[in-house]
């Protein structure tokens, strides 16, 4: 039976017109600038040149603070919008204005320099690289993470911070991954550790982890390595240590020493038990990714069991569930678990 060529073009036009809204979202939210730049603006100067990038700081801190004993570094999620989700959290403990300042930078793209008509000195990253480490594009190749690093150095300076005690990282989503994987190679702590200061990593929801074997999850609860002709990347940089590392990353690599670090670090890995859905917006769904579980909160659970197989149990290295709660960062960070995780206020205990 032959079709009339009438119903074939309009089965081609409508198959396209279907392909085109699969990929209108993620297009759309590439092109689309932030609507807000942060209002503040910090210098980043490395070896490979200097930039600046946006950041709110709930502080003047450019003057001695003696009272400040808790800083709180937010790290957004992509969109880069969720900028006032520490500052709501710090609100919610009480916290806001007495002895605790927040931290926000933001990570902008070429898209949103050009929008918001900022300055040509302004760092902008790959849309998938600012929360991986790699390098700016312009207007130097600085990696993300040496801003880090640098808000880092300037805590540490006890003339500005005299009684400064604790540092928290933390990163919701891309944040998380952000945090999660400076938490394994970033340098900036040793500054803070120096002067008596002590830091914490807080990975919330993000949408995959860096492993240090290439040991994966499987079905009945263990860890084997995936068969390479189903998934060729699954130990590649970010999710692995394998594959074009950012030059951040010090060359070459010790995965022995990379790994010692990062479990020796208090890192809390807070997830919510509703972020449960495979088929949700953001979610990366590459090979990689599904080596590690078909969701966010699987693949956290996962993660942390994957630990226990690395050596002994460390206590400082903690999961803190927030029942009915699913990719939210408000919600996340003022939970109980997420105050406890954030600023020591109350407890986390398991129902």
């Amino acid at each position: 039976m032959r079709f009339p060529r009438f119903v074939f073009l309009y089965c081609l036009i409508f198959l396209l017109a279907a392909s085109r809204a699969c990929y209108a979202s993620e297009s759309d939210v590439t092109k689309t600038p932030v609507p807000l730049v942060q209002d503040g603006r910090l210098t980043i100067e490395t070896s490979a040149g200097s930039g600046i990038v946006p950041v709110h700081v709930t502080r003047d801190w450019d003057s001695p603070q003696p009272d400040v004993t808790r800083v709180l570094i937010v790290i957004h999620g992509w969109p880069r919008r969720d900028l006032r989700a520490g500052a709501y959290a710090a609100s919610k403990a009480g916290v806001e204005g007495t002895h605790t300042m927040v931290i926000t930078p933001q990570f902008l793209t070429a898209v949103d320099v050009a929008a918001h008509d900022l300055s040509p000195l302004t760092l902008r990253w790959g849309r998938d690289e600012w929360h991986a480490g790699y390098d700016a594009l312009d207007p130097a190749p600085i990696s993300s993470f040496a801003v880090i690093d640098t808000i880092f150095k300037r805590l540490a300076n006890r003339t500005m911070f005299p009684n400064l005690q604790q540092v928290v990282l933390a990163g919701h989503s891309a944040g998380g991954q952000f945090v999660q994987r400076y938490a394994a190679v970033g340098r900036g702590d040793g500054a803070l550790i120096a002067q008596g200061i002590h830091v914490r990593y807080v990975v919330t929801n993000p949408s995959t982890y860096l492993y240090f074997n290439d040991k994966r999850p499987v079905a009945d609860g263990g860890f084997a390595r995936p068969g390479k002709l189903m998934c060729k990347d699954y130990d590649r940089w970010n999710f692995g240590l394998g594959g074009k590392l950012p030059p951040y990353i010090e060359q070459p690599i010790s995965v022995a020493a990379i790994e010692h670090t990062y479990l020796a670090r208090d890192i809390v890995y807070l997830l919510g038990t509703a972020d449960n859905d495979p088929t949700v917006d953001g979610l990366d769904t590459r090979c990689g990714a599904e080596a590690q579980g078909p969701t966010r909160y699987t693949r956290g659970l996962a993660y942390f069991r994957y630990l226990s197989t690395l050596g002994p149990k460390r206590p400082n290295q903690r999961l803190m569930e927030v029942p009915g709660v699913a990719h939210h960062s408000d919600q996340m960070y003022s939970s109980v678990c997420g105050l406890k995780a954030l600023f020591d206020i109350g407890s986390c205990e398991p129902d």
